[in-house]
């Protein structure tokens, strides 16, 4: 019984965070909804052109902080050449950090090479979250706007 009222925490959880519709976006859409995504955690977020991007297909910066990202929208699990392309980003557009960010998970060797780089990655659990974080931000600025709107 516990098992099954997890799963459908879990279920609900996932529908919430619209996780099924990033799931169905092709690369150029999920790039732009990660800008999205990284302005509301308050960055400067670039995509960078679809072609010839270096490796990188968004540059977030904020604090003086300059960071590339080698976003990935795959079913299967991402491996270490999304990582070997963010590295080389990173000293191309001169970034502090590199990340890798997936709606799906990375294979061993990526997480290897990912540790000895100090790369990033983000995976989908913690996409999810990123995601629910976001529709709560939104949520609280509505609350807020439409109650500053009725006491007016």
């Amino acid at each position: 019984m516990l098992m099954i009222s997890i799963q459908r925490k879990r279920t609900e959880r996932l529908k919430r965070s619209g996780i099924a519709q990033i799931d169905k976006m092709d690369g150029f859409q999920f790039e732009h909804y990660l800008g999205h995504l990284f302005r509301s955690q308050g960055y400067k977020a670039e995509v960078t052109r679809a072609a010839g991007d270096f490796g990188a297909d968004l540059i977030l910066s904020k604090d003086k902080k300059r960071i590339v990202v080698q976003a990935k929208r795959y079913s299967k699990n991402v491996g270490l050449k999304a990582v070997q392309e963010v590295q080389s980003a990173r000293a191309h557009y001169r970034a502090n950090g590199a990340w890798v960010v997936t709606n799906s998970s990375f294979t061993a060797q990526a997480y290897e090479l990912a540790k000895s780089n100090n790369v990033r990655l983000i995976s989908r659990d913690e996409l999810v979250e990123m995601l629910l974080q976001m529709k709560e931000k939104m949520m609280t600025s509505k609350k807020t706007n439409s109650n500053a709107k009725t006491s007016s």
